[in-house]
């Protein structure tokens, strides 16, 4: 099979009509809000993982095990091998759409250590299977030896996509070929405790014309829920998916990343077996656990015992733990709901998540990283300035490596092919979802359409479109209104100005070089105020300016305030301040209570208050100046204290 060329993305099903952008067909401004992540992304994240899994040994498993040494005390989780691949597939995206010797060179030097580890029959994995260690499959529900190899075709799929046959897609495919022989009907009939080979085979499948690898991530979906994984001491059947079928859950449950990785890889297995009643079940686990069980800043995950999902409307700010690489897995789930039914909901969800879970993981220069991204921080963590890695996921810093480290280099491979997710195409239709200023060029039947953006989005609210080419026939251009996008207005070539409501606002007409189109969206900051069924926030309200979540840093509080004294004014509506806001609020201290003076959890009488201007800046900055004390979801002031 040749190269996808410029219509290379990460997903690309068979079957449907709709279609993400191709790599090369969206090319975003370095200077732009996604562009600026993208070229620290280039220039430093790659190379900087590169050095932490040289430093700590992650690289040389590769290698023991190619010499056939005997390995004693291997260094890193059983997982870290899926890190080493997939940094491969984010190097893979970049370099598909733009030329980089020093890149390509650390492509090729990883390809060929991996190959080399490869055993003759395509098993690959450095933590079984080998002198010194475990056997294969001996341990099905932590092993992760399926995971790994899932997030291996993944990076195949997108060096297939982006330049065709290479070492890399033949080490996929005989890892592939492997998995099929060992666990495909009639063989071993298990699973992984870890989602992800379901998604490697299925586009790994589609990328190579295998049928074969889709039937057998067929087979992993239907397996699920059966109770075929040994249950490990503290973990539940639910924290692997393995308590109930597919099909049967009503919401996303037990490991949040688990969960959402799966449910990609059902709908990828859905859509290409047209498994209508399988993706039904999809969307309505969707639609509940985004309800219900999801942060407004598009973060999943909210105990921090199991990584895992809580239960209905469990949702308390200060434990929320929101993994970057559940946000990461978000992005993948909703994205193929999306191009199965074109439902806007799905990118209003993608969206939401980029800006306020992926975007808040890195720091400017991308060589630091959260991987937990709770609401509320109650007190300042310390600067990290440890030369090793931090092993601990949560603690209000970004660290540049952690003991798990699956965040950046989940993070890596997505900014790497983040463009690809900017636009649709449909027919003769190009729907524009996520907003940056850079060049969009795409084949349409009738031709090619080439279009220019021009936007400070999100700081911004004003996107303006200008035709460059235009096929000589009829073209329908679709503009996302995001859902929390009132009193919206388009100004289309002739000069019209008309309203928008969220959803989808559409043109359709022959369109010519130099029209332009001018959508105008209302980012002032407005109050959000949490569904009455969250406990952990009721009396609280949030506040937002276009697709951002912001928050409160004690580092923005006068001298001497406290965080959780801090009152909101709702009766003042918030005002832009730069990219952030600022509102009325008061200080509200509370008198101590007498021991046995008041019921346990009870406080004083209110000592007094001082008005004073509130500053809230993007939660996807903060920390960024200094360690802080911060919050989400502000008490406002007509609360008063239990009596």
């Amino acid at each position: 099979m040749i190269s996808e060329g410029g219509a290379a993305a990460p997903v690309r099903p068979t079957a449907g009509t709709r279609r993400g952008a191709g790599l090369t067909e969206v090319v975003w401004d370095p200077d732009g809000f996604w562009g600026r992540m993208q070229v620290a992304n280039a220039a430093q994240t790659f190379t900087h993982c590169i050095a932490w899994m040289d430093r700590l040994g992650w690289l040389e498993n590769l290698d023991r095990v190619a010499r056939g040494e005997e390995t004693v005390d291997r260094p890193g989780w059983q997982f870290s091998d899926s890190e080493i691949y997939k940094l491969l597939e984010g190097l893979a995206w970049e370099l598909g759409r733009r030329d980089d010797p020093a890149l390509a060179a650390a492509y090729e030097d990883l390809v060929a250590r991996v190959a080399a580890a490869q055993d003759d029959d395509g098993y690959l994995g450095t933590a079984f299977g080998h002198p010194g260690l475990p056997p294969r499959y001996s341990d099905m529900s932590m092993g992760h030896e399926l995971y790994n190899m899932g997030h291996l075709m993944q990076a195949a799929v997108a060096r297939m996509r982006t330049a065709g046959e290479d070492t890399l897609v033949e080490v996929a495919r005989r890892a592939a070929d492997h998995v099929c022989r060992e666990f495909g009907e009639g063989c071993r009939e298990s699973l992984c405790g870890h989602p992800e080979i379901e998604v490697g085979l299925a586009e790994l499948g589609r990328a190579l014309d295998e049928p074969r690898y889709i039937a057998q991530a067929q087979l992993f979906v239907d397996r699920r829920g059966r109770g075929l994984l040994p249950v490990r001491p503290l973990l539940a059947a639910d924290y692997f998916q393995d308590d109930l079928p597919v099909r049967e859950a009503e919401a996303l449950r037990g490991h949040a990343v688990r969960a959402l990785y799966l449910s990609a890889g059902a709908v990828d297995v859905a859509v290409e077996t047209g498994d209508a009643a399988l993706l039904a079940a999809l969307e309505r686990q969707w639609a509940r656990t985004v309800e219900r069980r999801t942060y407004i800043t598009g973060g999943m995950g909210s105990r921090h015992q199991d990584e895992g999902f809580g239960q209905d409307w469990e949702l308390p700010p200060d434990r929320a733990y929101c993994e970057t690489c559940a946000g990461v897995a978000s992005v993948m789930f909703s994205w193929r709901l999306f191009l199965a039914t074109g439902d806007v909901a799905y990118v209003d969800l993608i969206e939401r998540t980029l800006h306020n879970v992926v975007a808040t993981a890195p720091d400017a220069t991308g060589t630091a990283f959260f991987y937990a991204n709770p609401l509320h921080e109650r007190v300042a963590g310390a600067e990290y300035a440890g030369e090793g890695v931090n092993h601990r996921a949560e603690g209000g810093v970004r660290a540049p490596w952690f003991d798990v480290s699956c965040c950046p280099t989940n993070v890596a491979r997505t900014l790497a092919s983040l463009h690809a997710y900017a636009v649709a195409v449909e027919g003769d239709a190009v729907a524009l979802l996520l907003y940056a200023p850079g060049d969009i060029d795409v084949a349409l039947p009738g031709g090619r359409l080439r279009l220019r953006v021009d936007t400070a989005y999100p700081s911004e609210g004003e996107v303006r479109v200008t035709v460059l080419e235009a096929p000589p026939t009829a073209v329908t251009l679709r503009l996302r209104v995001p859902g929390w996008a009132e009193g919206t207005t388009v100004v289309v070539p002739d000069g019209t100005r008309a309203d928008a409501a969220p959803g989808w606002w559409e043109d359709t007409r022959e369109l010519r070089a130099r029209d332009v189109y001018v959508l105008a969206l209302d980012v002032s900051p407005r109050l959000v105020w949490p569904d009455a069924r969250i406990d952990a926030v009721r009396g609280t309200v949030a506040v937002e300016r276009g697709p951002l979540v912001l928050c409160l840093e004690s580092t923005d509080l006068p001298a001497g305030a406290a965080l959780e004294d801090v009152r909101i004014d709702t009766s003042v509506a918030p005002r832009a301040a730069g990219d952030g806001a600022e509102a009325a609020a008061s200080l509200r201290t509370w008198a101590g209570a007498r021991p046995g003076a008041l019921p346990y959890g009870a406080r004083g009488a209110e000592d007094g208050g001082a008005s004073f201007a509130l500053t809230l800046v993007p939660y996807h900055r903060w920390g960024e100046r200094a360690p802080s004390a911060m919050r989400v979801f502000i008490p406002v002031a007509e609360v008063s204290p239990p009596q």
